[in-house]
């Protein structure tokens, strides 16, 4: 079976139907939103957020859905017009920006808290175009994205590779970028349930503090540090809550102030009433 990069370039191939029958299927959905939250665990977030995160590669926005539930406010960038169409027919909660990753990005230093990528960046190893060199088109990337984490921030990156050499490209030059850290492999001796992640760190929080890289899934035995199983995913299924809501007062002024900036109207007044749980009607 092909891979989908060796096909067309991915603004080509997620077109119209390609992006609807994506964004329909169940399975895709259910499998997008596990590497999701095995993502932002291995971002390793402190409680007391929300947080401002960048979705890479975010398509109709499968993955921001995962963060919005989670409470953090989000950004998100896709080369594929169709797939952003479908995300703003949603009504994402993220701002939406129509982007080529391999052209490096324009954000402020410091805009972002955490970064999360789906099955994105081996796109980037395939020249689909004369003009396009994977190794500039990598090193563009990740050292625009450098610039815009916070320091001591992460990123993670979950990814198809293709071969060993190109797990190396990609971790090389990333660390010439600026970034260090490492692969996670999950499962590695099943070929079913094997899933790489990127995990990258923007240099260290605070002088002397040393990032750890998270150990990965093996399915035997439970590690200590960050790891994932599929508590979450039942909590959800069965109205259950895993961890605290993050969406207080300061949450909800945030996401009004944001309402009203992107121009949509309606949006309620702020009182002193904002933010405050209701009381159950009888």
């Amino acid at each position: 079976m092909s891979r989908p990069e060796h096909i067309a370039p991915p603004e080509l191939f997620y077109g119209d139907t390609e992006a609807k029958k994506y964004t329909s299927n169940t399975r895709i959905a259910s499998i997008q939103a596990e590497m999701t939250l095995r993502a932002v665990e291995l971002l390793n977030l402190p409680d007391d957020g929300p947080y401002y995160l960048l979705d890479i590669g975010c398509g109709s926005g499968l993955s921001g859905e995962i963060l919005d539930e989670d409470g953090h406010l989000w950004a998100g960038m896709d080369i594929a017009p169709a797939m952003l169409d479908i995300a703003v027919e949603k009504d994402v909660e993220g701002d939406l920006f129509l982007q080529d990753i391999g052209q490096g990005m324009g954000f402020r230093p410091g805009t972002f808290d955490g970064a999360i990528s789906v099955s994105v960046i081996q796109w980037l190893c395939n020249a689909d175009k004369s003009e396009n060199k994977p190794r500039y088109r990598l090193q563009r990337f990740f050292s625009t994205l450098f610039m815009s984490l916070q320091r001591g921030a992460r990123a993670v990156f979950q990814f198809y590779p293709e071969s060993d050499m190109q797990v190396e490209m990609i971790m090389g030059i990333a660390m010439k970028c600026g970034f260090t850290g490492g692969l996670v492999v999950d499962y590695p001796n099943s070929k079913k349930a094997r899933k790489f992640y990127l995990c990258l760190f923007a240099g260290q929080a605070a002088p002397g503090e040393k990032q750890e890289l998270p150990q990965a899934l093996d399915g035997d035995e439970k590690v200590d540090g960050v790891t994932y199983t599929e508590t979450r995913i039942h909590n959800k299924a069965h109205g259950k809550k895993s961890r605290k809501s993050v969406k207080d007062t300061t949450w909800v002024l945030k996401k009004k102030e944001l309402a009203r900036k992107r121009g949509k109207e309606g949006v309620p007044l702020d009182s002193r009433y904002t933010g405050r749980k209701r009381k159950p009607r009888f």
